[in-house]
């Protein structure tokens, strides 16, 4: 007897580079892998991602990953790492996070090289 198997569909999630972004991104992985056979990778700064891990139960751990997005911090150093997220940002520093954040494009597209997900769910503040 031949089984057929069904591939997992991979979604890439990029959720705006806030806690009230990526929480809700979080939630909406784990409904989505416990209806269906989908396979999630959530990329976001390791700023944001130290914190965001510790909420991924061991149960979704085989179906959620993380994925570190870097943004450049050598052409911008007035945003060292720790403000690459929004949490604790001096508000002067937004208009500079938003632009570290569209300077990344050429590191988010080896992401999307690599991992050829199926599909890409994002948002922008």
């Amino acid at each position: 007897m031949v089984y057929s198997q069904q591939r997992s569909i991979t979604i890439l999630m990029l959720p705006w580079l806030a806690h009230g972004h990526i929480s809700p991104f979080l939630e909406l992985a784990k409904k989505l892998t416990s209806k269906r056979n989908f396979h999630i990778f959530i990329c976001s700064t390791p700023v944001n991602l130290t914190s965001t891990k510790p909420k991924l139960s061991p149960k979704y751990s085989h179906c959620i990953e993380f994925v570190e997005l870097y943004l450049p911090h050598d052409d911008l150093p007035e945003l060292p790492p720790q403000y690459h997220t929004t949490n604790g940002l001096p508000p002067h520093l937004m208009s500079t996070l938003k632009r570290a954040f569209d300077m990344s494009s050429n590191n988010f597209s080896t992401i999307l090289t690599a991992l050829k997900p199926d599909l890409l769910i994002y948002d922008f503040l």
